[in-house]
């Protein structure tokens, strides 16, 4: 594989670790078993049957999960301490061949491109599930879903278009995490049942 190839597989596997981890891997692991996509030395523990079997189950689960408003706050909550060293040691696994120093920055490199993404889905989650109707809940998930396939098919087949879309989604990200986080602020003291002061026109 060449380096644009790797350079977008990593930053897609990361990428796609922040919403839906399993199906990641096991998109990745089925496709590189059956043949469709070629998986570098690093990666091909994804294939495995037992890998596979877990994802699948998990990956189900996930989607299931995701559908249901509130839980899949709690959901999302538990997974941080999972999906973001899911998605560096992905990123890692991509350049195992590459020598020590590109398997370090790209585990890190990953793994801060799994944070932003898991906190901007998980925040704007949590900013979402305040609505009393589930219809909002089910529209992100649904365009998380869409995103989530579009960049895999982009990943694979596409590498330097999506390279250039991540660029733009990290641009995006940096303007949006600050936002969620000011608004996860305002709801935490609203739970707390302290008003948020209000500025003086």
């Amino acid at each position: 594989m060449d380096m644009l190839q790797n350079l977008a597989l990593a930053g897609g596997l990361s990428w796609a670790s922040g919403f839906r981890l399993y199906a990641t891997v096991f998109v990745a692991g089925l496709l590189g078993r059956l043949g469709y996509v070629h998986l570098p030395d690093g990666l091909q523990v994804l294939t495995g049957t037992w890998v596979l079997v877990i994802a699948g189950v998990m990956g189900l689960g996930e989607f299931l999960a995701d559908k249901v408003p509130a839980f899949d706050s709690l959901w999302d909550a538990v997974h941080t301490f999972i999906r973001v060293p899911a998605g560096a040691l992905l990123a890692w696994g991509v350049f195992r061949d590459s020598g020590p120093g590109a398997q370090v920055a790209a585990a890190l490199l990953g793994g801060a491109l799994t944070s932003g993404t898991h906190l901007a889905k998980t925040g704007g989650r949590a900013l979402i599930n305040t609505s009393p109707e589930p219809f909002t809940n089910w529209g992100a998930s649904a365009g998380e879903d869409i995103s989530w396939l579009g960049g895999m098919y982009l990943m694979w087949q596409h590498p330097a278009a999506f390279l250039v879309l991540l660029g733009i989604f990290v641009l995006f990200l940096l303007w949006l995490v600050p936002k969620i986080v000011r608004g996860l602020r305002t709801l935490a003291r609203r739970l707390r049942g302290v008003r948020a002061p209000t500025s003086s026109a």
